[in-house]
């Protein structure tokens, strides 16, 4: 693990909290692939973690083990202090406490923007509906798009639709919030409207841990980058000690590939 504690981002320095996420000896097969090896990585409260790497590092299936839509062979991860549960009404509402937002938006198509929002928070937390569309529609507003709330997802471009879903992980008040790629399917102009979404929750000190290939983001909202590569997290630093100075070989020829385009 070259460098990998060599380069510890000082969550403490960035004013942030508890320990919220905390991966310990994080290992992951599929088949014969191993795409998580002995990961340790812990996420303060109010911090804001981002994960790079090149693709096939093992980024998205990290991301994925922390609300348990991936499984893992061996290791343990807990929530504020608890193991994920495996299943049942213990999973569903850790699953309500981790908010995630997808590439692909994942939004009901048959649902109005507001019934998308609304739908978790009376369904799961048992908001009364009144409540939960007065909620919906201040989100909706948060993100930049309270006027759209009565049009179904396929009526917005990209860049709204993926601002729904941010509102929809907010609507559940979660402890953290998963970004796996967030802006990967979205085209280049709507892109930075859903960056500013996200850099202004960072501001408002939610607690994120973001999979993106925007370095720019890296930069801006991050209290700490982590580099991951063939399953392994290499390196994690404040992101002007990594993006200047990276500690690893591996890293430094990532950012060579990346900064140079």
């Amino acid at each position: 693990m070259e460098g990998a504690q060599a380069q510890q981002g000082d969550p403490a320095a960035s004013g942030a909290g508890r320990p919220l996420v905390v991966l310990d000896k994080v290992n992951k097969h599929f088949g014969d692939l191993h795409v998580l090896r002995d990961v340790d990585l812990t996420v303060h409260a109010g911090e804001v973690v981002v994960v790079l790497g090149p693709s096939g590092s093992g980024k998205s299936t990290l991301c994925r083990t922390i609300n348990r839509l991936e499984s893992i062979d061996s290791g343990t991860i807990t929530l504020d202090g608890q193991p994920l549960a495996a299943e049942g009404k213990a999973l569903a509402r850790l699953r309500s406490e981790v908010g995630m937002v997808f590439q692909a938006f994942n939004l009901f198509a048959h649902k109005t923007v507001l019934e998308n929002v609304t739908l978790g928070p009376i369904k799961v937390r048992g908001l009364d509906k009144a409540a939960a569309v007065k909620r919906g529609r201040e989100l909706l507003d948060r993100v930049g798009i309270g006027e759209q709330a009565d049009k179904l997802p396929a009526q917005l471009s990209g860049g709204q639709q993926q601002r729904v879903a941010i509102a929809r992980a907010l609507a559940m008040d979660p402890k953290v919030i998963l970004f796996d790629e967030p802006t990967s399917a979205l085209d280049p102009e709507m892109i930075n409207e859903v960056l500013e979404v996200m850099i202004q929750l960072a501001r408002d000190g939610m607690t994120m841990v973001v999979i993106t290939h925007e370095m720019g983001f890296a930069r801006r909202a991050a209290n700490r980058v982590v580099f991951m590569d063939l399953g392994e997290i290499v390196e994690q630093a404040d992101p002007e000690t990594f993006f200047s100075s990276p500690q690893s070989e591996r890293g430094k020829d990532f950012l060579s590939k990346i900064l140079s385009h």
